[in-house]
């Protein structure tokens, strides 16, 4: 026994169908060779990642038809990585990145799951640089603002790992640390877009957030506008 427990969940996304293995619960935690610790995740944070957010199927319905040809893509703080998913399964170059320790085992199944052919990961800390992960044409993320020392980390890790005329594509649900990210991506040059996303989710539920685009050069945002 792993120490936690998991369920499984059908997820659609602009139609298709996507078998997803989650935590059974947020009320967990299981970290029995301190490999979270470590890291610094908390316990409180523990379970964070193991589940599907509602931002999460915001940004992966708008990879569902955005232009992926020829783009190096990067999700990070992708906890489930249900956007790579998507992108992996239109035959898109990404790579899944996230700090915590179970998102790479819990990416490989489902993975599996769903019939879809090995994906690149990469740990991703913000607060440490990691050369190996290169740089890339499309950087995504979804509710990964929920911490007040986040949006300086976060800006600069992307700043280090975004292409000279790379796209930056942020769902937030409207959390009060956007304004502050948005202030250091622009301090760092790149120029900024916002829209509010659509008042409900594919399978009906009520959201309420925000798409937030960056660019390094002026440019269209392709398929978000």
């Amino acid at each position: 026994m792993p120490g936690y427990k998991v369920k499984f969940e059908t997820v659609t996304v602009g139609g298709a169908d996507y078998l997803i293995r989650s935590l059974f619960d947020l009320q967990q935690y299981a970290d029995p060779a301190g490999e979270a610790d470590l890291i610094g995740v908390p316990p409180a944070n523990w379970s964070l990642f193991g589940h599907i957010w509602p931002s999460a199927r915001v940004l992966a319905l708008a990879m569902h038809d955005f232009e992926l040809a020829g783009k190096r893509i990067l999700e990070i703080g992708a906890g489930l990585a249900l956007a790579s998913l998507v992108i992996h399964k239109r035959n898109g170059n990404v790579t899944v990145s996230d700090w915590h320790p179970l998102s790479e085992p819990f990416l490989k199944e489902n993975l599996l799951l769903n019939n879809l052919s090995v994906l690149k990961y990469q740990t991703g800390n913000w607060e440490t640089g990691n050369p190996a992960l290169g740089r890339f044409d499309l950087i995504i993320g979804s509710d990964i603002l929920y911490e007040r020392q986040q949006p300086l980390q976060l800006a600069r890790f992307i700043d280090r790992h975004a292409a000279a005329a790379a796209e930056i594509v942020i769902v937030d649900p409207d959390r009060g640390n956007r304004s502050a990210f948005c202030r250091e991506m622009t301090s760092l040059g790149f120029e900024a877009t916002t829209r509010r996303a659509a008042p409900f989710l594919e399978n009906g539920d009520a959201y309420k957030g925000c798409f937030m685009g960056f660019s390094k050069q002026r440019k269209r945002m392709a398929g978000l506008d």
